[in-house]
């Protein structure tokens, strides 16, 4: 959420900003309903000081002897004229609030300009056998795509669309087995190189807890909701399945204020996702590329204001250690203004490369959203002196497993059908160097 107090004192650098990001901020609703507040507080101050007007007077009138009715009564009008102030105002905080929270996060100075995914900016790019325009050599034969590999060894899109409906897999033997080693060497790096905390979080959440990372209310038709018999009861709260683990990791400060002596906080971990994926149909809809569920391995960092950005370089350290230590060819984007996700100030991209497209799809992003999830949460940190601060949250990819899965398989193809197990993930494969089908 932004800062109400920046949007009082500085709205036009606010509209500005987030034009930038294609969005139009409502001025005349903000404008109106800052108008009534304001005058609502200030009748609540009135009435406030002539309560303690009145009060004084009718003390001295006691004191006295002499008759206090008159003002009494005038006093006893008092209470009930605060009362529906105080609702009104609640009304009005009410809709302020469901005003913010559609709005998304500021972009930082730096992110470039831009509308859309094209005028994402290339940082740089990891490939160790490039050809001549940069981009990883040729197999030396006709790249499959990941479905044509994957079948032979035990990637099931028949079986899964018979459970579950399309955009659901299955997964046997050697297959299954490789996905599982990608998440473990995953957390293992993360949590033995990186000094993540690795931690078991629920697949269900509260709609609280979707509300303070961002997911509701303006994406809420993207989630999976969980119903207990096939409805909600009346007056029953509602659950959603987890669309990435940043929304439990994050939301472990929620409602709290830690020392500043605990910052950093790194936590990693291994979960399902769930996505309905709404307004996305017709894309990438053959393979694993965009599934209903899908693993991912979350990076979440939690840190003091000051040292979220150098956090994110940090971040997108650990995300590309992946990525090399797999061998897979990569580069790094900074997305622009237009391409951003919601919660996010500065958002980089890694795309790995996929020979049967021949071309590169993201793998992992990482954002830093600064103060925007810790003010919809509550979170924040105790300083040595002084009042408590909202900490910066940030959280990235390390990496989404089922997209190493698909670039493993293509890169890793040999002309026999077989797949070379890279080295790193050997040890989890019980030695096995090779997927034969």
């Amino acid at each position: 959420m932004l800062d109400p107090v920046l949007l009082r004192k500085n709205l036009d650098l606010v509209v500005e900003r987030l034009a930038t990001r294609g969005v139009t901020f409502d001025v005349a609703s903000f404008n109106e309903l800052e108008s009534q507040r304001k005058a609502i507080q200030t009748e609540t101050e009135t009435l406030q000081a002539q309560r303690n007007t009145l009060a004084k007077q009718i003390g001295a009138l006691k004191s006295k002897g002499e008759d206090a009715s008159e003002v009494m009564a005038q006093s006893q009008t008092i209470p009930g004229k605060l009362k529906a102030l105080e609702e009104s105002l609640y009304q009005i905080q009410a809709q302020l609030n469901a005003l913010l929270l559609a709005t998304p996060n500021l972009p930082h100075e730096s992110v470039p300009l831009g509308k859309d995914s094209d005028d994402n900016v290339e940082l740089r790019r990891w490939v160790p056998t490039p050809d001549a325009q940069g981009n990883p050599a040729s197999l030396g034969f006709e790249a499959k795509d990941h479905v044509d590999i994957g079948e032979p060894l035990g990637l099931d899109f028949e079986v899964g669309a018979k459970l579950s409906g399309a955009r659901f897999s299955f997964m046997r033997g050697q297959m299954a087995r490789l996905h599982r080693a990608l998440a473990q060497f995953m957390l293992d790096l993360q949590t033995g190189q990186h000094g993540y905390t690795e931690c078991y979080t629920p697949y269900i959440v509260n709609a609280s807890t979707l509300v303070g990372t961002g997911q509701l209310p303006k994406f809420r038709e993207d989630m999976f909701w969980v119903t207990r018999g096939g409805e909600v009861d009346e007056g029953a709260q509602e659950q959603f399945l987890i669309s990435t683990s940043e929304i439990t990791l994050t939301s472990m400060v929620r409602d709290s204020i830690v020392a500043q002596a605990e910052l950093p906080i790194k936590l990693t971990a291994h979960t399902p996702c769930f996505r309905s994926e709404a307004g996305s149909g017709g894309r990438d809809v053959r393979g694993l590329i965009r599934q209903h569920q899908f693993d991912k391995v979350e990076m979440v960092q939690i840190v003091h204001p000051e040292q979220s950005y150098e956090a994110l370089d940090e971040m997108v350290g650990h995300a590309e250690a992946v990525l090399q230590a797999l061998g897979l060819p990569y580069r790094v984007m900074q997305l622009c203004t237009g391409d951003m996700g919601f919660g996010a100030t500065k958002t980089y991209d890694l795309e790995v490369w996929i020979p049967a497209q021949n071309t590169w799809r993201e793998i992992s992003s990482v954002s830093n959203c600064e103060a925007f999830q810790a003010r919809r949460m509550q979170a924040r940190f105790r300083p040595a002196s002084g009042k408590p601060e909202y900490v910066h949250t940030l959280n990235g990819s390390g990496l989404a497993v089922g997209r190493a899965l698909v670039a493993v398989l293509e890169n890793y193809q040999q002309a026999d059908g077989s797949v070379l197990v890279p080295e790193v993930l050997r040890p989890y494969m019980g030695g096995a160097d090779r997927l034969v089908p």
